[in-house]
């Protein structure tokens, strides 16, 4: 985006609304802290770019020492790609010809590798990376317990591994398994507990794999609110960490995730009906609410209590505070992966004044 002239270091409050903003000192302390511990680990991050959908934030993860990306699409791979990124996980299972076509297309130009859970889908993968003369590295996804994607634990993980190891264009590469059903448990002592149990069948998965006779190089797994914790267990390689990039007001409540929210929501006070209510002009439209609803950040005596289309209303516990419209406030999403996604661009902020208006350019990517 080219920015209008003497807009470059102008002040926030100057902002039209609604606008994304990045606290970028924010943004590169959280990704510093995330490498940091990562360097104590034998585990490397892969951090997940469907919390940013931005090849230039990759690229400060790549430069901090993340080995590749995450993706959850394939348009988002699709996206990485095309922005330098050249080592990308697409942690999820790529169904159907027209798909896979795009796949193996991108294969020529990155070093991918893809989740699968289906004979028939590792069977249409070979065909093909066969045809178009690519090789695929390919891992399983065992379900550790989310209930969501994966075959079971042992024998049927194994089943499949082998049906791969057969596979013309297809590598066998290791596994997968996301206990993201973990993330969010409040107490970290329990937290530790549950992933320990947990993500012991994928451990043992693979030992019965490699009994058989099947080197597993990768074992990838681990979101933000189990990052340290799953990233600290043996045999797992590779975290897929993503929220701790911005945080959101969700992490906020989850006891030993350590990061500072460096996403927000500038918003316009457009009405003040009554002395005890205002009126925002941030709605369902650009901020989401799935995880709860959004914060004010640095205002306890504001409370955010209902969100329409367009507009946000907001109960002020002290109606003499001074709130008219015009003002500007910021909300703190409590989800920053799908807020972000209803928004063309990041308004990247230093110090309270505009540095840099990013694309957030695998916005809508859900192919």
């Amino acid at each position: 985006m080219t920015l209008p002239a003497g807009l470059v270091g102008a002040p926030v409050e100057d902002l039209d609304t609604p606008a994304l903003l990045l606290d970028l000192d924010l943004m590169e302390q959280n990704i510093a802290t995330m490498a940091a511990a990562f360097r104590q680990l034998s585990a490397k991050l892969r951090p997940h770019a469907k919390t940013h959908k931005s090849p230039i934030i990759a690229h400060k993860q790549l430069a901090a020492g993340a080995i590749g990306i995450t993706c959850a699409k394939l348009g988002e791979a699709e996206v990485m790609v095309e922005g330098g990124i050249r080592d990308v996980l697409i942690a999820n299972q790529i169904v159907g010809a027209h798909k896979i076509r795009r796949l193996v297309s991108l294969a020529r130009h990155a070093d991918l590798l893809v989740a699968v859970d289906d004979a028939r889908n590792v069977e249409e993968l070979s065909q093909a990376a066969a045809a178009a003369h690519v090789s695929l590295r390919v891992l399983v996804e065992v379900d550790v317990g989310q209930h969501r994607c994966g075959v079971q634990p042992g024998e049927p993980a194994l089943a499949l591994a082998q049906h791969i190891e057969r596979a013309p264009g297809l590598t066998f590469a290791g596994l997968m398994g996301y206990e993201g059903h973990l993330v969010f448990v409040p107490s970290l002592e329990e937290r530790v507990r549950r992933v320990h149990a947990d993500m012991q069948a994928l451990i043992d998965t693979v030992a019965f794999i490699e009994a058989h006779g099947l080197p597993v190089q990768i074992v990838s797994a681990g979101g933000t609110g189990t990052a340290l914790i799953t990233g600290r267990l043996p045999r797992i390689s590779e975290i897929q960490a993503g929220s701790y990039v911005f945080m959101d007001g969700r992490y906020q409540t989850i006891e030993g995730v350590e990061g500072a929210c460096a996403l927000t929501l500038l918003t316009t006070v457009v009405s003040r009906p009554r002395p005890d209510r205002i009126v925002i002009d941030a709605g369902l439209k650009t901020i989401t609410c799935e995880f709860g609803l959004p914060r004010v950040k640095g205002r306890d005596d504001l409370e955010l209590v209902s969100l329409s289309e367009e507009h946000g209303t907001v109960r002020l516990r002290d109606a003499t505070v001074s709130l008219r419209p015009g003002d500007k406030l910021e909300l703190i999403p409590s989800h920053g992966d799908t807020t972000l996604n209803l928004h063309e661009y990041y308004y990247g902020v230093r110090g309270g004044r505009l540095e840099t208006v990013w694309p957030i350019a695998a916005r809508g990517k859900s192919r």
